[in-house]
């Protein structure tokens, strides 16, 4: 090899390097949580918060739940930032299991959820769902796993072309805020029809992509006007639905 090829491989090596840097110190500086949201970590006598593996759990503390959501958070967002949400849902008598991504990204770790069925064999019903990217992760394992959930919950999301849930019993929903400027409104439609059957559509007025979580504005999002936790407390009566109906009620 001549010097100026050398040099040139030299230098390409570096740029892959020092991109490879960059993407993973992207992955180590995610959005948030926010001071809201560290509150909501906090065990009291409605919630028992406690960290599991690679998982933040939400008990109720007054009852022995079923049921339970498995959460895959959004791309490039801290998962502790949808304990708000969580702690919703678990005061509602849900065992909530907020996944932790690696680099904060499903797409690395879409198969988390068996080490959260494994780790609870009481449970009998399982719901998976996530937000944004966490959504089409959530999609693809309930696609690949179709025994071990029982429901599939959207919050401004929807599933890869790829993963078809047209033709399985799922419960599901699907939610997004009125003024929500980060979803892809094109692919959203589109996918629709590989809804599950019955799948319940709903739209949040006057929320936004990032209230479904507590991290902070997200660029290119549009203005939210209506305040974080009644985004969050809607999302919770929605995601409910869906339990109570894997349930049979």
């Amino acid at each position: 090899m001549n010097r100026s090829a050398t040099i040139a491989a030299v230098a390409a090596v570096c740029l892959i390097v020092a991109g490879l840097i960059g993407f993973v110190a992207w992955g180590l500086t995610p959005l948030g949580p926010s001071e809201r949201a560290l509150a909501a970590m906090e065990s009291d006598a409605v919630v028992t918060v406690s960290v599991e593996g690679n998982s933040i759990v939400f008990t109720p503390a007054a009852t022995t739940p079923i049921s339970g959501l498995i959460l895959y958070p959004g791309g490039h967002v801290d998962y502790r930032s949808y304990a708000p949400i969580a702690r919703e849902m678990a005061r509602r008598g849900y065992l909530v299991s907020v996944v932790r991504m690696p680099l904060s990204l499903a797409v690395f770790g879409s198969n988390r959820a068996d080490e959260v069925i494994s780790a609870y064999p009481d449970i009998r019903y399982w719901v998976i769902g996530g937000h944004s990217l966490g959504g089409s992760m959530a999609a693809s394992y309930a696609k690949n796993h179709p025994s071990r959930v029982q429901g599939l919950v959207f919050w401004a999301s929807y599933p890869a072309e790829g993963d078809d849930l047209s033709g399985t019993e799922l419960k599901g929903l699907t939610v997004y805020g009125s003024n929500d400027l980060v979803l892809h409104m094109d692919r959203y439609v589109a996918t629709l029809p590989l809804l599950p059957p019955g799948t319940i559509r709903e739209v949040i007025q006057g929320g936004n992509h990032a209230q479904f979580g507590d991290y902070g504005p997200q660029p290119g999002d549009g203005t939210a006007t209506i305040p974080a936790e009644e985004q969050q407390q809607q999302a919770a009566d929605l995601t409910a639905r869906i339990l109570r109906a894997v349930e049979g009620e």
